[in-house]
């Protein structure tokens, strides 16, 4: 898996988003918000990673209600 800087992954186990800071010798430096607010690091392995599928069909409909609203 080839990853960079500012990629969104999860774990393969299940979890939150976790940000990609850095990637080096087959690790991950990940960051994420926990439930309460609080910014948590930690490197991890790449193969207990999975990249985030990312949903763009939000962002579009959010631009077409935008549209809308100005007409």
């Amino acid at each position: 898996m080839d990853l960079k800087p500012g990629d969104v992954v999860l774990l393969k186990s299940g979890g939150h988003p976790l940000s990609v800071v850095e990637v080096k010798d087959g690790n991950a430096a990940c960051v994420w918000m926990g439930n309460e607010g609080d910014l948590f690091r930690e490197t991890l392995p790449l193969a207990v990673l999975e990249l985030a599928e990312t949903d763009t069909t939000d962002d579009e409909e959010d631009e077409d209600e935008e549209e809308d609203e100005d007409e």
